[in-house]
């Protein structure tokens, strides 16, 4: 009886979200879906993002490796926080001075075409990796501990689930989008909190008791000091930022709410508020993942890692109300991440690769409906992808996504590094090859990096050491002469 009335919770939320994409979607054009016709308010935006920034990843994954790293995730959001103050301060008045909807084409104009497809791919290709990887997350435990019980598949799951997003977000894009992020956002945050509540209420806690019990148990250790270890406190903070940088100042996802605010400064007060709520939401995310360990023991709960806070708020017997605060944050953590990059997947393959809004051939009727199709088929593939991770999962994914991100972000940091900090000019039609080459050695040494490196694992910093890479490579493959096509 419960999974039927958790089930019909889903569906009502999804009709709210179809509602606000039909008021929010009159009227709207091409221009409506690329970049809200640059009229979103910062605030909005703002709020919004963190919906974005947190995902079902975070929701489901971040309480879970409490239990074995405690809060080092925590050395990874310092580093998180650090990277907004470069993209607010260097990238975001970069894209307004050069009034960019893909921010992709400055890469053009500063380094030729070939780097700006290849800028492009790699996003595409890493935004659709992240994307369906936290899709993935929540479908798999909507379906393990909600929608297996009245007998709904996995597949059938999947399937719905991009269903809907598609038509929330045919029309309207970022100018929906921005609106149903801020609900889903307000949504995740009282879920989030009210479960944090409950549970210290549930074992008798006020927050210091609370704080105490999970220093006992070695939850709360935060630095870690050990130069070899994967997590050690500077590779955490220094990956944590380079991967905001590229996660978010080089996603077109991302930038493209934050260029839909009419102007930089705005946008720049947008980025810095963002970055502050996300430090705290993070946090408490944490402090709940050494709650729920406390709690599991407590109450001899064996679940750990992904399976942790599902576990407890719909299998444990907790009150039905807790577990539809779990339900609700957990969809609400979902969308955000999906229909955003759905709409800037579509974006940028329509802008950058086949070159859609500069083909004055086309009515505005016609390219609307090239549109479709590539929203349409951004979609299935999706799909493809949700089901190749159900293949590969290994129980915890947050680390997955930063590995993904590692390698797929590296060389977009570094064609956005050359151009800005260098004023030399590629050979472009090498620039594709540097950019492969350098991601597959570092897969190569992240294979053998012990051995090779005098037992030194390597962490966050893989995209660090990617870019780097990809840098020099770059620099092999330039000279000092020519004419700069943009002033930077």
């Amino acid at each position: 009886m419960n999974s039927v009335i958790l089930f019909s919770i889903v569906i009502a939320y999804f009709s709210v979200l179809l509602g606000i994409a039909f008021y929010t979607s009159r009227h709207s054009n091409n221009e409506s879906f690329f970049i809200g016709n640059r009229s979103s308010k910062w605030w909005l935006v703002a709020f919004g993002m963190i919906g974005t920034s947190l995902s079902g990843m975070t929701f489901i994954s971040v309480p879970g490796t409490v239990g074995k790293m405690g809060f080092d995730y925590f050395q990874v959001v310092i580093g998180y926080w650090l990277g907004y103050f470069v993209v607010a301060f260097v990238l975001l008045p970069l894209y307004y001075r050069l009034n960019l909807t893909s921010i992709y084409t400055y890469l053009e104009g500063r380094l030729g075409i070939a780097s700006y497809k290849t800028g492009a791919l790699f996003f595409i290709l890493s935004r659709t990796l992240g994307a369906t990887l936290r899709l993935y997350l929540v479908i798999k435990v909507l379906e393990k501990f909600v929608l297996q019980d009245i007998g709904i598949s996995f597949e059938v799951t999947a399937i719905v689930i991009l269903g809907l997003i598609l038509l929330y977000t045919y029309r309207g894009g970022v100018k929906t989008i921005v609106w149903t992020d801020t609900l889903q956002t307000t949504f995740m945050l009282l879920a989030l909190i009210i479960c944090v509540i409950y549970i210290m209420h549930a074992m008798n806690f006020n927050f210091g008791e609370a704080w105490q019990a999970m220093q006992q148990k070695g939850y709360t250790k935060m630095i870690n000091t050990d130069v070899n270890s994967p997590s050690f406190f500077l590779k955490q903070i220094l990956g944590g930022a380079f991967i905001t940088i590229g996660m978010t100042g080089l996603d077109q996802e991302m930038m493209q709410k934050n260029i839909s605010v009419s102007n930089v400064k705005d946008s720049k007060k947008n980025m810095i508020t963002f970055c502050f709520v996300l430090l705290v939401a993070n946090f408490i995310f944490l402090l709940l993942g050494g709650l729920l360990y406390l709690y599991a023991e407590a109450n001899g709960i064996a679940a750990v890692k992904d399976d942790i806070f599902p576990m407890i708020a719909l299998k444990s017997g907790l009150p039905f109300f807790i577990t539809v605060c779990f339900i609700i944050g957990l969809i609400s953590a979902l969308f955000p991440s999906a229909d955003g990059a759905l709409t800037a997947l579509t974006s940028s393959y329509c802008i950058d690769i086949i070159g859609l809004r500069k083909r004055t051939d086309l009515t505005e009727q016609q390219q609307k409906r090239k549109r479709l199709i590539v929203h349409n088929t951004f979609a299935i593939l999706f799909l493809a992808c949700i089901f190749i991770f159900r293949a590969v999962d290994n129980g915890s994914l947050i680390q997955l996504l930063l590995v993904v991100a590692g390698y797929t972000y590296g060389p977009l940091l570094a064609l956005f590094a050359f151009g800005i900090l260098t004023k030399r000019h590629v050979k472009n039609e090498l620039v594709p090859i540097m950019c492969i080459i350098a991601p597959v050695f570092c897969y190569i040494l992240k294979q053998h990096d012990t051995a090779w490196l005098g037992g030194y694992v390597i962490g966050t910093e893989l995209l660090i050491i990617n870019a780097t890479i990809t840098f020099i490579l770059l620099l092999c493959i330039s000279k000092k002469d020519g004419i700069l096509n943009v002033n930077v």
